[in-house]
């Protein structure tokens, strides 16, 4: 792409990691520098700004500048900056990396409403559970190498376990877990704390045939639950589960 080729960059909207926005204009002025790079009319622009601060809800902070901002305003404003001028495609590099459950929750309720209007969304992070909430196609990469692509569903059939059930049960003796080691279809068993976490390889009755067990041996639980494989599980599987640099 040539560096006047702004018929087409209009088109792409990028939100980088750090956040780069200019520390002596205000929220508003922010927003309207990086809108004025693609948009000319001053009557549509004015509208994109105040839509750009609707969508990451900074009504209150318009006059606020950069410093005064709080690390989830600021990440909020970042968005803001790379999505005023309606962009068709966006890019959006760990978003909501060090931010507060309410700026994340914020952050990601506002690139739904992106990709709902219709923007093609790229997203990149580290957190599957985001992943799982926004994506339509996923990508895993690990050193640059792709390892798995397909839908959210498609990519669950790469994890070689079938089911998690989960126990929250308090001193649990070590007999009864080594003996809950040699059920059918159980493929590893953890126990820290209170939790209990039972992992099966295949089966359909896995819940059941547990909580029969717990029962027959009197064994006393607070509360039990079975889940199917996430994608940070799948991530796991693919990558490997040992600790990086």
């Amino acid at each position: 792409m040539k560096p006047d080729a702004y018929s087409i960059k209009e088109k792409i909207g990028v939100v980088f990691q750090d956040v780069a926005v200019f520390e002596e204009l205000t929220v508003y002025e922010n927003i309207d520098y990086f809108c004025g790079l693609y948009i000319k009319d001053n009557v549509r622009r004015k509208q994109y700004i105040d839509d750009a601060i609707e969508l990451v809800g900074l009504e209150e902070f318009r006059k606020f500048y950069p410093k005064q901002l709080s690390g989830g305003l600021l990440r909020r404003l970042n968005i803001a900056c790379g999505i005023a001028h309606k962009p068709s495609i966006i890019f959006l590099d760990e978003p909501t990396v060090a931010v507060d459950p309410q700026s994340r929750n914020n952050i990601l309720d506002g690139i739904k409403k992106l990709r709902d209007n219709g923007a093609t969304i790229l997203y990149t992070t580290h957190y599957m559970e985001e992943v799982e909430i926004i994506c339509d196609r996923v990508i895993i990469l690990d050193k640059g190498k792709v390892l798995a692509t397909g839908t959210t569903d498609e990519l669950k059939e790469f994890a070689k376990i079938e089911e998690k059930v989960t126990v929250e049960v308090n001193d649990l003796e070590e007999k009864y877990i080594e003996e809950i080691k040699k059920l059918k279809h159980v493929d590893e068993v953890t126990y820290n704390g209170n939790i209990l976490l039972v992992t099966y390889k295949k089966g359909k009755n896995n819940l059941i045939e547990l909580i029969d067990y717990l029962k027959k041996e009197s064994i006393k639980y607070n509360k039990i639950y079975s889940e199917r494989p996430t994608l940070n599980d799948v991530f796991l599987e693919l990558t490997g589960k040992e600790l990086r640099d």
